[in-house]
């Protein structure tokens, strides 16, 4: 008999990868993941990739998960490698019964049974009644590869359609009741078709297998969509359409990124964003959100630019709060007002939507605006109850030395804010404090800035433009400028081995070890620093490095764009100019903040 899906899925998830692999090869962190040579063929540079929930060697293709490893590693049968996994993880082997032998045949009954009901609706897509609905899709951009690739289909409006459909495959009426395909009749009726003239988007889950349905009407009618009813496969809150195909896009370096609708992830698709999925007609669930973390640590939710979209992001925020860790955490992007991304890249193209994944903010960041929710915060009993929120937001996450942390960058921006009033001059200014050396201060603070871009280079497309306005100290730091931004120009991979190797290969051994000397360094420094850890740490050193003059010009740029666009990005930019100047102005020595020293 198999075993339960849900235990396998937990004991996958209770088997930490990196340790069940690195007993049988020495790995080394690279990036979120874990790089070494194949345990599986003789190799000298490492090509074995090893991931959240699953391992791949680009070398020799070997893939799978932690059961599929102890199977190859160790000769081991698939019950023998579940065993073996179990005993380590302290859970016990389910033993099989008699009642749950029949519900895992009703279950893969059930698979059989959607998988039929997909074919149907799809082949009566392109039959002559189908023809509107083709018609539809095809209206929306849609390409046929497309439609055929998401097996889009056609429900049609007689009654009994579905079961005719399936009689020859030997579907019961009881089957298409519990799989949800009819509704039972009722006073002595014959059942009803569940989904009729609607254009059906097969859901799947994380292995690819049909587990439900979503119907769209042609036309202005309500409901717009309807889906399946919950059944022995199908839980609304559990699955996110897409999925399988994310999880494949993900696995290819695609950002994950959560929207709104079933024809979002279809446009982002077919645009080139292969880690869109979406909810089910729900607000994002912790169960969608540990799904995603399964997949990415760091996925991206994206909303729109209106007053809804911002109640749903702060909804979201509430309940990924409990749920966040140093380990996981999420990124959130606002669309243009008036736009979702179908119709943002049928406008702009690719482009366009990668333009708000660019702008996504750290939740670190983006939490701050959630909480405040547009309220005023200018009485101090505003002031109080908005401070009181925001280290009540904190408060709810379980990680204590992360909440702290959080608690601290949302106080600082409410501080920050209260120095800020209109016009963007501080209320009070502090007395002068003494003079500092200016020389060793940039120098240190440059080492911390190319501290950061040895450790992730991935950063050099969205800063080389900014690398090259600074105004950098003679020394090592001009020498590693000039050196990285030519290894940018003709690099293959942005990674940290590949550059370190290239600047000793320019006799930079020196200015290499000059920046990375472990004191003082800051946690955007470090090879594990989460991305939004890393920028904002490269940008709070590049700004206090920029000079006064030039941050009071990027100043006023960044306060006239804000007074056009109405930008959250720029809000932020604003904030961020303004603090630096600030401090420059009172020759604050900040060249080790932005965290402490790794």
């Amino acid at each position: 008999m198999a075993l339960p899906p849900a235990f396998l899925d937990e004991l996958r998830a209770r088997t930490p990868l990196p340790s069940l692999i690195g007993r049988k090869t020495r790995l080394a962190k690279s990036g979120r993941n874990w790089k070494g040579c194949c345990p599986f063929h003789g190799e000298k540079t490492p090509s074995f990739y090893v991931y959240d929930d699953h391992f791949h060697c680009f070398g020799c293709g070997a893939h799978g998960d932690a059961i599929t490893f102890v199977m190859r590693a160790e000769g081991a049968s698939f019950p023998e490698a579940v065993e073996r996994l179990a005993a380590e993880a302290g859970m016990e082997v389910p033993k099989p019964t008699p009642q749950e032998a029949a519900r895992d045949r009703r279950s893969r009954d059930l698979h059989a049974v959607m998988a039929a009901a997909a074919e149907a609706y799809h082949r009566r897509l392109f039959l002559p009644e189908g023809r509107p609905a083709l018609d539809y899709l095809l209206r929306r951009r849609l390409s046929e590869e497309t439609i055929r690739a998401f097996m889009l289909g056609w429900a049609p409006s007689g009654r009994g359609a579905i079961a005719a459909d399936l009689r020859g495959e030997g579907v019961t009426e009881d089957q298409l009741v519990e799989a949800g395909l009819v509704r039972p009749g009722e006073a002595g009726e014959p059942p009803r078709d569940f989904f009729y003239a609607r254009v059906m988007f097969p859901i799947r889950d994380r292995r690819g297998r049909v587990i439900a349905f979503g119907g769209r009407i042609l036309g202005d009618g309500q409901p717009k969509y309807v889906n399946s009813p919950e059944t022995p496969l199908f839980r609304k809150r559990m699955g996110l359409y897409g999925l399988d195909l994310a999880r494949e896009g993900a696995f290819r370096g695609g950002a994950v990124v959560a929207v709104e609708g079933y024809m979002d992830v279809i446009a982002l698709h077919q645009a080139g964003f292969t880690g869109a999925v979406a909810p089910l007609g729900t607000a994002l669930t912790p169960e969608q959100l540990e799904e995603l973390w399964r997949i990415s640590p760091e996925p991206v939710l994206c909303f729109d630019g209106d007053a809804a979209g911002a109640r749903a992001a702060a909804r979201a925020a509430e309940t990924a709060l409990p749920l966040i860790t140093t380990e996981r955490t999420l990124r959130f992007a606002t669309l243009p007002s008036g736009e979702d991304p179908d119709t943002l890249v049928a406008k702009g193209g690719p482009a366009a939507f990668q333009a708000v994944l660019d702008a996504a903010l750290p939740m670190s960041e983006a939490l701050f605006g959630l909480v405040a929710g547009g309220r005023p915060a200018t009485t101090p009993e505003q002031r109080a109850a908005l401070r009181n929120r925001l280290t009540g937001a904190a408060g709810v996450i379980a990680d204590k030395a992360l909440a702290a942390e959080y608690r601290r960058v949302l106080l600082d921006r409410f501080f920050a804010s209260s120095r800020l009033p209109q016009g963007g001059r501080p209320t009070v200014r502090r007395p002068a404090r003494p003079a500092i050396l200016e020389g060793p201060v940039r120098a240190e603070r440059a080492r911390m800035l190319f501290a950061i871009l040895l450790r992730h280079p991935w950063m050099l497309p969205q800063v080389e433009e900014a690398i090259g306005l600074l105004d950098l100290p003679d020394g090592p730091s001009a020498h590693l400028r000039a050196a990285i931004l030519a290894w940018h120009g003709t690099a293959e991979r942005l990674d940290s081995e590949g550059l370190i190797a290239h600047l000793a290969e320019c006799g930079l051994e020196d200015a290499v070890a000059w920046a990375l000397v472990p004191a003082g360094l800051p946690l955007a420094a470090r090879a594990e620093a989460l991305p939004g850890e890393v920028e904002e740490g490269f940008w709070h050193f590049f700004l206090r490095l920029r000079g006064e003059a030039d941050l009071i010009e990027d100043q006023q740029e960044a306060r006239r764009i804000l007074a056009e666009t109405n930008d959250p990005a720029a809000q932020r930019r604003l904030i961020l100019l303004t603090e630096a100047l600030d401090a420059v102005r009172r020759g604050e020595n900040t060249a080790g903040a932005s965290g402490d020293a790794a």
